[in-house]
């Protein structure tokens, strides 16, 4: 079969109801890999306790959580499992009483998630805020003595994940990274069975997604009383008040965000890096750009081609089957939020992995039962953090990992940007005599916003 029809656009999305043919499989996998998921809520509150804060081993966490909209309130409600919301922090006001109400009105709401850091009975801080207020948000966290968990992409700019980097280390907090995909037994398995030579000596990685939206020019308008947009920009140049710029679709915005490249990429780039277990030191990215006053401004159509140090191949593309493709010398797997599929994944059944030599991850529990689904796959993921913040051992989406993985998407992006090729020094993490692409390892920070 051609990578061409095997990477194909289905005609279901990859998050539709499998057929039964799919379910069958995805159930026989469930049976082969019930080592690789996490537990199910009932099963799992008991366990997640601090002990290293000083509570009994009767009393719930405090968790506090900051950004309350879309994907910050899909993670409130995961985490309540283990613990007492016990703050709620938000720059719209609209949204942090709306998100206290459906909490049982008992957090306390504030404006500046720094008043909320300071509260004695928060354990946890969840950060669901923009992209562009994760580094700040995260090093004050952990500074104020919080344990974390951030939503994917973590960092803004390559440069961040080195402080943040710096921040963890020197504050020994235990944070998590957003990026569930880790705890999904599907991109698991596909890893593991990478690792093991299942598919040969891996050589080429093909991630797809989709395409930017594009949109505008937008109209500019006044701004809400009960949004504080000022807060809202944080370290982004101070701009009109534009509707389009905030909430869900500052995505599209190269101020705040690095479209689909940092949006699926942190999930997809991040398992096929994984995989992969080398950095790249070669990029090349193509893309066009809209010219649109007032629009959106990521891309419209991109790609990038990167190369890494133990010579696999990373194909990045905004088009075809969303998913992950593998394909080494002897072999190759697909993977997606809805199966996984290839040879090697049909001949599990006569020939299971050997879990003695599993490698990617042996920090979480391995009697939980199987779950399939996104909402179970977060509540593995929470779990995950949870069971950490007890044995204070590394989560599975873990600082340095997911610096290097976001560093790959904004590899990507730069190259897109710049339009001609670079190369990159892993170890140094600097682009080799680019002056100008160095430049964009960081980016100018507003008064006050700043990182520290």
């Amino acid at each position: 079969m051609s990578r061409e029809k095997f990477c194909q656009i289905p005609s279901r999305s990859d998050t539709s109801t499998s057929s039964r043919r799919d379910f069958l499989k995805t159930s026989a996998l469930t049976s082969l890999t019930a080592g690789l998921a996490a537990a199910t809520p009932a099963m799992f509150v008991n366990t997640a306790r601090a002990a290293e804060t000083g509570r009994s081993a009767n009393e719930q966490l405090g968790i506090g959580a900051i950004g309350m909209r879309y994907q910050g309130s899909v993670i409130t409600e995961k985490a309540r499992l283990y613990g007492n919301i016990v703050g709620i922090a938000d720059v719209d006001r609209h949204v942090r009483e709306q998100a206290r109400a459906s909490f049982g009105s008992t957090p306390r709401i504030y404006e500046n998630y720094l008043d909320l850091l300071q509260q004695k009975n928060v354990d946890v801080i969840l950060i669901g805020a923009p992209d562009h207020w994760h580094t700040k948000m995260l090093i004050d966290a952990c500074r104020a003595g919080k344990d974390v968990y951030c939503e994917k992409p973590l960092t803004l700019t390559i440069d961040e994940g080195k402080v943040i980097r710096n921040a963890v280390g020197e504050t020994d907090q235990v944070v998590q990274v957003g990026t569930w995909q880790r705890s999904d037994h599907r991109f698991r398995l596909a890893v593991e069975m990478v690792r093991q030579g299942r598919i040969g000596k891996l050589q080429r990685v093909t991630c797809a997604t989709d395409k930017n939206p594009t949109g505008g020019p937008f109209e500019q308008r006044p701004i809400p009383e009960h949004f504080n947009w000022d807060l809202w920009q944080g370290q982004t140049p101070d701009v009109p008040y534009l509707p389009e710029r905030s909430h869900y679709t500052f995505r599209w915005w190269r101020e705040y965000s690095g479209g689909k490249m940092t949006d699926w990429g942190a999930h997809h780039i991040d398992i096929a890096q994984w995989a992969i277990d080398s950095l790249p030191v070669e990029i090349n990215g193509r893309a066009k750009y809209p010219d649109i006053p007032n629009g959106y401004n990521v891309s419209t159509d991109f790609q990038a081609d990167l190369k890494y140090a133990n010579g696999v191949e990373l194909l990045i593309r905004d088009e075809g089957r969303r998913g992950i493709l593998f394909e080494g010398d002897e072999g190759r797997i697909f993977v997606n939020r809805g199966s996984i599929s290839g040879t090697p994944v049909d001949e599990l059944a006569s020939k299971p992995l050997n879990r003695d030599t599993f490698s990617i991850y042996d920090n979480d529990n391995l009697e939980r039962p199987e779950r399939v689904g996104k909402l179970d796959a977060i509540i593995n993921h929470m779990g995950n953090f949870f069971d950490c913040i007890k044995s204070r051992q590394q989560t599975i989406s873990d600082i340095e990992g997911q610096h290097r993985s976001v560093s790959t998407c904004h590899l990507a992006n730069i190259s897109m940007e710049l339009g001609r090729p670079l190369k990159w020094d892993p170890d140094q993490e600097v682009f080799l005599d680019d002056n100008e692409a160095n430049a964009k390892l960081s980016r100018e920070q507003r008064a006050g916003f700043e990182t520290v």
